[in-house]
């Protein structure tokens, strides 16, 4: 799995939002990306652990410039399908221009809404989001209308930064409770598959609608 120079950025969400609306792209790439996070974020084994399909269609929810992205069409391999959504046009432009570098074919962008992800009904096998969760005005209406958006045995995988995972987060309330998340998430109508615990600075949870299990 390839990685990322340091200058990638990743996905949309994290203490960077605050600089992001008003700079250049190549500052947002370098502001969402950081330093380290290759480290901590483990991002091939995160992926490992969600056990792919071939052929799954995937949304990378709050995508940002593809830090996990190309990582995830990877693992759906070309008859999958990866949108890439985010409320950003400079990080959807990046994200084309970056497809086209890579000659990726199954990566669709999405220029979403912040209460409307514009997927496609009935057909999404997993829903991605890292550092996106906790900028979601009201989570439990979100996804309780994204489960429209679910294929039969979809899931959705919510990686979101702890509070301890800094100053910055705990000052700035970017960052999630991991008790926050399951009660809202189960308040939308969804139940906890799975919840991972190595990935350093975030929650890791997998849920499927309540029933389905």
């Amino acid at each position: 799995m390839e990685r990322r120079s340091r200058s990638i950025v990743a996905v949309v969400g994290g203490a960077y939002l605050l600089v992001a609306s008003s700079c250049s792209t190549s500052w947002k790439q370098f502001a969402y990306e950081g330093f380290d996070r290759d480290e901590w974020q483990q991002p091939e084994r995160v992926i490992e652990v969600l056990r792919i399909d071939p052929g799954a269609q995937i949304a990378d929810l709050g995508a940002g410039s593809g830090y996990f992205t190309f990582d995830l069409a990877e693992a759906a391999g070309p008859e999958g399908v990866v949108y890439a959504v985010d409320i950003d046009p400079d990080m959807i432009a990046l994200l084309e221009e970056r497809s086209k570098e890579k000659a990726t074919t199954n990566v669709r962008t999405i220029l979403a809404q912040p209460e409307d992800p514009g997927l496609p009904d009935g057909e999404i096998d997993l829903v991605f989001t890292s550092n996106t969760y906790h900028h979601i005005e009201n989570p439990t209406e979100y996804f309780a209308n994204l489960k429209d958006d679910l294929a039969p045995g979809g899931r959705v995988a919510i990686l979101d930064l702890r509070p301890d995972a800094g100053w910055f987060q705990r000052w700035f309330g970017h960052a999630s409770e991991a008790t926050k998340i399951r009660e809202e998430m189960g308040a939308a109508g969804y139940e906890m598959e799975a919840e991972q615990d190595f990935v350093d600075r975030q929650s890791f949870h997998v849920f499927v609608p309540a029933g389905a299990s």
